[in-house]
């Protein structure tokens, strides 16, 4: 196997930009594996990059290759890789976003950035957690006070990074809220929710002080989060839209909640 598909685009532009193309099998340098992909997710970040709203922040190595995790099995390592060998099942963070990703099927990635997956994980389940699980791990660390009885509210509760952390805090403990359409209510209250809130719906009420928030979104949904909290309490925020931070105007505090890319965080 010398050559590998991939997707793929030249320029910026809309999602007809990207291509399925023949192209080489990338071969593992020192330190690096190189993994057959088996599954991959496509994140936010994806489409920014490919529709170049992120252009002042990441330069791009085109024909760039989409993709920032996946899961996959082991087919080569490069010099210096004792951790993994031949045949190992390995879930993988992509390098930094402006290098080929993993929308091919197969990618050279530093052991680094890899770990082992568990038995108990299928590679398509593996795929879809990297990504997504990191962010709402790393936004659960930033909030050590989610538990037994702390109101938490869950801005874009059914979506992925907002659906693991439904289901994180209500594991917790916590009595979490949270935001979503109407058609997606029940899906949201069986990951954990207490109560769910469809934004496409009046609104049902008043909303008890929420000791911590989290915003997906940005802009105006981060807005709106200030007057929800209680004195005193949290929001964490993770990339998306802009935000103003209003923390003094209402006496809460804000964190940033950004992603990781380390084994460790994996």
């Amino acid at each position: 196997m010398t050559t590998m598909r991939a997707a793929l685009y030249d320029r910026h532009g809309p999602a007809d930009v990207i291509r399925i193309q023949t192209v080489a099998l990338p071969d593992p340098g020192p330190g690096e594996v190189l993994v057959r992909l088996a599954a991959a997710s496509v994140t936010p970040l994806d489409w920014k990059l490919r529709a170049g709203l992120l252009a002042q922040h990441f330069t791009l190595d085109f024909p760039k290759i989409p993709g920032r995790d996946g899961a996959g099995t082991v087919i080569a390592c490069g010099p210096g890789v004792a951790r993994f060998a031949p045949g190992d099942r390995v879930a993988v963070m992509a390098p930094p976003a402006g290098r080929a990703g993993t929308h091919a099927e197969a990618i050279a990635v530093p052991d680094a950035l890899c770990v082992p997956i568990p038995a108990a994980l299928d590679l398509i389940e593996a795929g879809a957690l990297v990504n997504a699980g990191l962010s709402a791990w790393i936004a659960l660390s930033r909030a050590p006070e989610v538990g037994p009885g702390t109101r938490v509210l869950v801005q874009a509760g059914a979506g992925a990074v907002g659906g693991l952390i439904v289901q994180l805090a209500a594991a917790r403990g916590a009595e979490v809220t949270a935001t979503c359409r109407a058609a997606n209510a029940d899906y949201v209250r069986g990951l954990g929710a207490a109560r769910v809130i469809a934004y496409d719906r009046p609104a049902p009420g008043d909303l008890p002080p929420q000791g911590v928030a989290f915003d997906l979104m940005g802009g105006a949904v981060h807005a709106a989060c200030y007057p929800l909290l209680a004195p005193g309490g949290l929001l964490v925020w993770l990339n998306a839209a802009p935000i103003v931070d209003r923390a003094r105007d209402f006496g809460v505090r804000v964190v940033n909640a950004g992603i990781r890319d380390d084994a460790q965080a994996v």
